[in-house]
């Protein structure tokens, strides 16, 4: 959606200068340029000219499965991160929250009971119905954030550092602190690319979906193609920090979550379980084909959606699963390794 508070907050990412207008139709007083949106549910603020370096989410195949169409609630990983969203950057009444890199808006969904004022902004527009209707959101680069300066005195950025170059991780963390109030915190989720030990265990759910693959038990294609996108910018934890102080961060927190449970989990049984539902939907629809199977999927993830929905008996037995996988944490979570959460906080004044 597009509220009256949202369009007090934008700015021409060209130039910062302030916007004025109605939502379809608004103009820089800086620089004269005019900015339309081509739908009521989000604005198209993105800056005039492109960056060399775009993300392969633009790519409407990244998006074949229609996951990001409906929105079910946090589970398995999904919860894994929001709760620690909420532990680590504890939004609430009064705070206003800027989600850069929202994706589908869910997140932003989740969230609402929180009390806080959220807004997601990410460069593809492939939001849900529900995020459309309920959120405030925008089309835009994080490295030219529409907003105005101490914008925003909290903000998250979920799986979305690893899709970033050097240059590019550097710039948006430059904009996110600048949007930022003195004193205010930037939640992530990422990894860097060196690991401890226990990412063995890591490498070897990762073989074994590879064999189920190959038996025809699972279906990995669709993450593959997700994670092609991956530029993994950090290296070990000292080059976070470095790169976190060059940006006018400290880190103020940070847990790390080595996900051999959830691996196990969210890579092997719930990629049976979806092939299985596939290939059901795949004899509803006929002879199964490449263009076909993809149907298939994007069918079994409805269909599974509607079973989570529709079903307690269901619902529990994944959120007993998302319980078990907090083993992670409780288990490896100090152990410094690849993928982390952290609290970053501006400094200065």
């Amino acid at each position: 959606m597009i509220s009256d508070s949202l369009l007090t907050l934008v700015r021409c990412p060209d130039c910062r200068g302030s916007l004025g207008g109605s939502a379809d139709a608004l103009v820089c007083s800086g620089c004269g340029r005019e900015y339309r949106s081509a739908t009521p549910d989000y604005l198209d603020l993105r800056p005039r000219t492109e960056f060399a370096e775009q993300t392969k989410y633009l790519d409407e195949s990244l998006h074949a499965d229609a996951r990001h169409e409906r929105v079910s609630p946090p589970l398995l990983g999904s919860k894994i991160r929001n709760d620690m969203l909420r532990a680590f950057l504890a939004p609430r009444t009064g705070d206003l929250v800027v989600d850069l890199g929202c994706g589908s808006g869910r997140t932003l969904l989740w969230n609402r009971d929180t009390g806080a004022r959220t807004i997601g902004i990410d460069i593809a527009p492939f939001f849900s119905t529900d995020a459309r209707r309920d959120v405030d959101l925008l089309i835009g680069d994080l490295r030219r954030l529409p907003f105005a300066d101490a914008s925003f005195g909290k903000a998250y950025s979920l799986d979305v550092l690893e899709h970033l170059s050097p240059e590019a991780l550097k710039a948006m963390l430059a904009e996110a602190n600048r949007v930022l109030v003195p004193g205010g915190t930037l939640f992530v989720y990422t990894h860097v690319r060196k690991n401890a030990a226990i990412a063995r265990g890591l490498r070897w759910i990762n073989a074994l979906a590879r064999r189920l693959e190959r038996l025809g038990l699972i279906d990995m294609r669709q993450e593959r193609l997700r994670k092609s996108d991956h530029l993994n910018p950090l290296g070990d934890i000292p080059e976070l920090e470095a790169v976190a102080r060059g940006a006018g961060f400290r880190i103020a927190r940070i847990r790390f979550y080595t996900p051999i449970v959830g691996g196990f989990v969210e890579n092997i049984l719930m990629r049976m379980a979806e092939r299985l539902m596939a290939k059901k939907a795949a004899r509803r629809l006929g002879t199964p084909s490449p263009a076909v199977d993809a149907e298939a999927i994007r069918e079994a993830r409805t269909a599974a959606k509607d079973r989570i929905a529709r079903s307690p008996a269901t619902y529990a037995a994944l959120g007993a699963l998302s319980f078990i996988m907090k083993l992670d944490l409780l288990l490896f979570g100090r152990i410094r390794s690849g993928p982390f959460f952290a609290l970053l906080e501006k400094q200065g004044g």
